[in-house]
């Protein structure tokens, strides 16, 4: 966007964040000053700038401001205070993380959202002066930050860019806007004291200028005596509502917390690591690994790194690196830096020569069959005592993938008798002709992953490698192998391992063996598939990340392994996405029922209505009504003439005659509107749709667990557990709104339930592709389209 009048580009575009500041507004470039020297002046000036500043109003209603307890809208709160506005403020203790803080007026108007509220309490109060700007290129610069702060100054990958441009910007000013103290600087406090990630960035250094500022206005007792008044509220009201519902308590003892700390950390020097094998796409289990690294990097103020842990090219492809780079960046990881282990191949190799020469590495040709069996028996290899000569030959070998070369692995010499099976001499390199997918065929030999993890975790700095706790046993290995090898490299350092519960849901398989079984056989269309346990797929299936994330973290950081519900995260999922998602209606094709309403209108009426009656941010929908209309057969089935029902958004009608076929199937309904009749006394609430060429043609699926067992063991055979009808869809008729929704935009079905647009309409012919999504209710009966459904149809 360029205003003309000053030559100003004004960016919005969050990937410019760093420079998008510092370029707006130039005109405006200014002396530093004393910040409260200016302010103390500004507050004197109130009736001359009164006068410049016309938008104000003398005198303001009374106003309530609704908002979730757990994010209390500051910069609104704040500001009520410096323009001397009346609010109210009423936390709610039973919203989400979703919910919009709401300014209800006595006279019954909504200012819906912070920009918004904002906006009204800046011209209601009418100081401090200039609070708005003092004239209107300075409102119109306060209108920039009111919204820039809402979109941009918010918890997310570019969030220390964002605040980094902010910092250039007021380089040589005192305040966002002008020479006083404005609305704008309200709402960019606002959104940083609120946000976790603000103390990392404030003490990184990065952001000078900006802390300066910060620190000014966060000291102004408006301010400070918002922070203490909405901080004390939010510890408040868990504790109310734990006194008050004892079920609170019930629930919360099936959750997790992070009430413990990793050994020997230290602030500002955690490092931890999430390390993915690119051999498929990132699903919930490992969700639960970002996101549990990401959180104790934050808490120490530390760092994350993202490695990829290439080692195997058999099963490595671009595809698998691409998706899961989408996927880090879906979940919102605030990495360091992104690496490779085979970014550290040439020092692995180094290290295992070195290895070699300290004698605790040897060449072993034992066939793999029998080397497994002689592990289990803890039977020492007869090649273990090779000497150093020979097994460097074969390490030469084994580098030029001979055929000599081929038969060996590199074995660490650790101890064959253990009790602990991963010290019985595990491998730690191997030969692999396969084309790598970073290297190519530079290399034919490759560590593995218990090889080639301690030492990397310990060249890049890693001080906890968090890991689940299935991997136990294996940290007496790492710990072995991690001694080893800093006595033959010196200076590497030490690193500590702490294990979690491995994230475990019923009716579902993570190994990605199996995952990619189903994926190869075709069973689903792909790891995005809606069925697969995969970050991508419940995505897709109408989970937001939102919910995702605060149902990992509510697990916290627990070391009790059980298996989790699926009903417990589409239950957050529902309480996030249904204050907000716009109202839809859908008639099912199969079976619909004509009604003729002896006195509806002839000529196709269009009335406006809300998409969701509670979230006017939602916006407006055309409802179209004609005296000949659509209902479902489900409930035509169930009502009787002579009896009165709701027409839902139009009024109630009469039934006077239903026709029915010789089965019983409903067939046509002939009814009168009774527009005055009274919604409240009718059993039936009905959807309908207007017979029209308008409605749009729907596809609309549902799908079921991909196994039949709750809890797969060990010795199970899996192919038996596979389940057979996963999948179902139906047709059905949607109302012309429909025709806007694009790809990912979630809604509400009435009636039907919750589905997210998996294929948007894109040309005639062509239904729009709606996905079911779950929402933490157990299904009432069996899964359609399945044998025990299509029984009880007959």
């Amino acid at each position: 966007m360029f205003c003309r009048s000053s030559g100003v580009f004004l960016l919005h575009k969050t990937h410019a964040a760093a420079t998008a500041a510092a370029s707006v507004f130039r005109y405006c470039r200014q002396p530093l000053v004393k910040a409260a020297e200016i302010f103390d002046r500004s507050r004197v000036q109130l009736s001359s700038l009164e006068q410049r500043a016309s938008f104000v109003t003398s005198s303001a209603m009374a106003a309530a401001l609704a908002f979730w307890d757990r994010q209390p809208p500051l910069a609104a709160v704040a500001s009520s205070k410096f323009a001397s506005v009346s609010v109210e403020v009423k936390p709610d203790a039973k919203g989400s993380n979703s919910a919009v803080p709401v300014l209800n007026l006595e006279s019954g108007e909504q200012f819906v959202g912070t920009p918004l509220i904002l906006r009204y309490i800046a011209r209601a109060g009418g100081k401090p002066p200039g609070f708005y700007g003092l004239d209107p290129l300075g409102a119109t610069q306060v209108d920039y930050w009111l919204d820039y702060a809402q979109t941009n100054v918010s918890a997310g990958a570019n969030f220390e860019a964002v605040c980094i441009g902010i910092s250039d910007y007021l380089a040589l000013r005192t305040f966002i806007v002008g020479h006083t103290l404005t609305i704008a600087d309200i709402a960019i406090w606002g959104q940083l004291q609120a946000n976790p990630m603000w103390k990392k960035v404030k003490t990184s250094g990065k952001v000078p200028y900006l802390s300066r500022w910060f620190d000014f206005v966060a000291e102004l007792p408006e301010c400070k005596k918002t922070v203490e008044e909405c901080e004390f509220k939010k510890k408040a009201a868990p504790a109310a509502a734990e006194a008050s519902d004892t079920n609170n308590k019930k629930a919360n003892d099936n959750m997790g917390s992070f009430d413990i700390g990793l050994p020997g950390a230290e602030p500002g020097k955690v490092v931890t690591r999430f390390p993915p094998e690119p051999s498929g796409y990132l699903h919930v289990g490992h969700a639960k690994a970002a996101l549990l690294n990401q959180f104790f990097a934050d808490m120490y103020q530390g760092k994350l790194l993202v490695r990829f842990d290439d080692t195997n090219p058999s099963k490595e492809k671009d595809e698998f690196v691409e998706n899961i780079l989408k996927d880090v960046a879906d979940l919102g990881l605030k990495y360091e830096k992104l690496t490779y282990t085979s970014d550290y191949f040439p020092q692995l190799l180094d290290m295992g020569e070195r290895l070699i020469k300290a004698g605790v590495m040897y060449a072993d040709d034992t066939p793999v069959e029998q080397m497994r069996d002689e592990r289990m028996k803890c039977v020492e290899s007869q090649r273990r005592n090779r000497s150093v000569e020979d097994n460097l030959r074969v390490w030469q070998e084994m580098q030029k993938g001979s055929e000599e070369g081929l038969a060996n692995a590199m074995r660490l010499k650790v101890d064959m008798k253990s009790a602990n099976g991963c010290m019985r001499d595990p491998v730690a390199f191997r030969c692999n002709l396969t084309p790598h997918w970073r290297t190519g065929t530079k290399y034919k030999l490759y560590p593995t992953y218990d090889c080639a993890c301690p030492f990397v975790d310990a060249m890049e700095g890693v001080t906890h490698a968090l890991r689940t706790s299935e991997y136990k046993d294996r940290e007496e290995q790492y710990y072995w192998v991690l001694k080893e090898m800093q006595k033959v490299w010196p200076g590497l350092p030490n690193v500590h391992i702490w294990d979690y519960s491995r994230l475990n849901f019923i009716y579902t398989v993570l190994s990605k063996r199996k995952l990619t079984w189903f994926v190869e056989t075709k069973r689903v269309e792909g790891w995005n598939d809606p069925r697969m346990p995969t970050v991508q797929g419940i995505l897709r299936r109408g989970m937001t990340i939102e919910s995702l994330k605060e149902y990992i973290i509510s697990q916290g950081a627990s070391r009790n392994v059980t298996f989790q519900e699926w009903d417990k995260i589409w239950t957050i999922n529902k309480k996030n996405i249904d204050p907000v998602c716009p109202r839809h209606t859908a008639v099912d094709v199969e079976g619909r029922v004509p009604v003729t309403l002896s006195n509806g209108p002839s000529e196709l009426e269009v009335v406006t209505v809300p998409r969701h009656k509670k979230y006017p941010p939602a916006g407006k929908k055309a409802q179209y009504r004609t005296n000949r209309i659509w209902l479902e057969q489900a409930d035509a089935r169930e009502l009787k003439e002579g009896e009165e029902v709701t027409l839902m958004d139009w009024g109630n009608c009469i039934l006077k005659k239903i026709h029915k076929d010789a089965a019983g199937v409903v067939t046509a309904i002939d009814a009168d509107l009774h527009l005055e009749g009274d919604f409240k006394k009718t059993k039936w609430k009905l959807t309908w749709l207007a017979q029209s060429e308008e409605l749009v043609e729907l596809q609309l699926s549902d799908f079921d667990y991909l196994i039949t067992k709750k809890k797969v063991e060990e010795d199970d055979d899996f192919m038996t557990l596979v389940n057979e009808h996963t999948r179902y869809d139906w047709a059905a008729l949607g109302d012309p709104n429909m025709r806007t929704l694009q790809k990912g935009d979630i809604i509400q079905l009435e009636r039907k339930g919750y589905f997210i647009v998996d294929e948007p309409l894109t040309k005639a012919g062509k239904p729009i592709v709606l996905f079911s999504i779950p929402d933490g209710r157990e299904r009432k009966g069996p899964f359609p389209g399945s044998p025990a459904a299509l029984a009880s149809k007959k």
